[in-house]
């Protein structure tokens, strides 16, 4: 039974992360870039301005029962900056090459618009609940935006992402984080699944402005941690930085194989692991921080949309380059066959910092920053799973109460299990979520045009 369970998600995880796929999904940020006037290039000064540059401004708005802008972000970020950005972006470069590293550029590139856009029909199409809260996300903007004959499709991604609560946003998480923990302390999985699900109901059951609160501090704390650790490792060998740059650029387009593979098909490989690990990083196009923006206080939809651009910019150009640097600076071998002499794709990481660092330094900070980025991710995406199980349900609350409990629960499971099949499954979901909402993103595509237009014609 097992086995046909894993043909099964094998076949459709062929598809869903796929070619065609991921010609989809980086062709969609290609063409709302068009159809935005190349937001991310011509207004990038102004949107790091009001983005990150608000965060010095003091503000005695009221939210009442939604989320403050800033708490929109770090819980969408607290989804997007995860496990993906040290151990998918590590298995991406032992695979793919260095020129994964470019493609991975290109991708986030372009999904910066595609993140934008989803932002800002979330933020346009949203609904306000009984409670005061917000409601959104691409099951609200299928629905409204398209009309109700499309509802078939809003209907589709919630309970794609409904599941994917459970598979990528806990399980494959709970098993991240009961291994860093193992390896730090030595504490029994066991124990490390009941604490955690004793830490996650306490943030969960207080609902979406307590986990906005939580992820207000535990986003910008866990980047900042690992950002310097990492620029730490860098400056230790910047004098052979310019030489990977050049070796990642010029991989990008080299038909030298990595590992001994077949080197007719190294630019495909390279293409394929870049785009794959951007998306699965940063998630433009999968539809799921649209569901944290879609909760903020903000009334103006491009107001909120541009930092979709900021979170894509932070996730894949900062935090994953970091990651990568490293990893090619540390001078391991690559290559699928070099990969399978680890444990897992975090503990290849480990390995690649504690080349540079001294002692076991690299791995404990590996460890840290793999603990917190996926107790962030479980966080968020329990949010995510509420919004998806509510849209199906209208709301029941018995329905919202019992997704919680059993959501709390699978911590357990996903800390004990074992992770392969959990990862696997979970990476299916995942992409599948992109097809119903970039058909969206797509059809709206004009919306998004029009929200621009109006908000920066304003600015100017």
């Amino acid at each position: 039974m097992l086995q046909i369970i894993t043909d099964l998600n094998n076949a459709v995880n062929g598809f869903a992360w796929g070619p065609i796929m991921l010609a989809l999904l980086v062709g969609s940020g290609v063409f709302l870039t068009f159809r935005t006037g190349w937001l991310q290039v011509r207004k990038f000064g102004t949107i790091m301005k009001n983005t990150v540059g608000s965060l010095f401004r003091k503000s005695d708005k009221d939210h009442g029962n939604n989320l403050s802008p800033f708490q929109a972000v770090t819980t969408a970020m607290a989804g997007t900056v995860g496990t993906g950005n040290i151990a998918g972006v590590t298995g991406a470069i032992f695979i793919g090459g260095p020129g994964a590293v470019f493609w991975m550029w290109v991708s986030a590139f372009f999904g910066m618009c595609t993140k934008y856009a989803e932002i800002a029909l979330a933020m346009k199409y949203r609904v306000k609940g009984a409670d005061g809260q917000y409601r959104g996300g691409p099951m609200y903007y299928i629905e409204n935006g398209l009309g109700k004959n499309w509802k078939c499709l809003a209907v589709i991604f919630a309970v794609f992402g409904g599941l994917a609560s459970f598979g990528i946003g806990n399980i494959s998480q709970s098993n991240e984080i009961a291994g860093a923990i193992t390896s730090l302390t030595g504490l029994d999985p066991l124990v490390t699944g009941i604490l955690l699900a004793v830490v996650v109901a306490i943030v969960v059951l207080g609902g979406v402005k307590r986990i906005g609160q939580v992820t207000s501090l535990l986003v910008p704390f866990m980047a900042i941690f690992y950002v310097l650790a990492g620029l730490v490792v860098i400056g230790m060998r910047i004098g052979d930085v310019p030489a990977v740059l050049s070796n990642i650029v010029t991989s990008a387009f080299s038909f030298e194989s990595v590992g001994g593979g077949i080197a007719g098909y190294a630019i495909m490989v390279a293409m394929r692991q870049g785009f794959a690990r951007g998306v699965f990083s940063n998630e433009a196009g999968l539809g799921s921080a649209p569901i944290a923006h879609a909760a903020s206080s903000t009334e103006e939809p491009a107001e909120q949309a541009i930092w979709g651009v900021f979170e894509v910019f932070v996730d894949t150009i900062v935090i994953c380059t970091i990651t990568a640097l490293t990893v090619l600076l540390s001078g391991l071998e690559l290559g699928e066959a070099a990969l399978d002499v680890y444990s897992s794709k975090g503990a290849a990481a480990a390995a690649a910092f504690n080349t540079i660092l001294p002692g076991t330094w690299g791995g404990t900070i590996i460890e840290i920053s793999l603990l917190f980025f996926a107790l962030s991710t479980i966080i968020s995406w329990s949010y995510y799973g509420e919004r998806c199980w509510g849209y199906l349900t209208k709301d029941n609350k018995v329905v919202n109460l019992a997704y919680k409990v059993i959501f709390v629960l699978v911590c357990i499971v996903g800390a004990t299990g074992s992770g392969k099949l959990m990862w696997d499954i979970a990476d299916t979901l995942n992409g599948l979520m992109a097809i119903p909402n970039l058909i969206a993103l797509l059809a709206l595509s004009g919306v998004v045009a029009a929200i621009t237009k109006n908000y920066f014609g304003k600015k100017n």
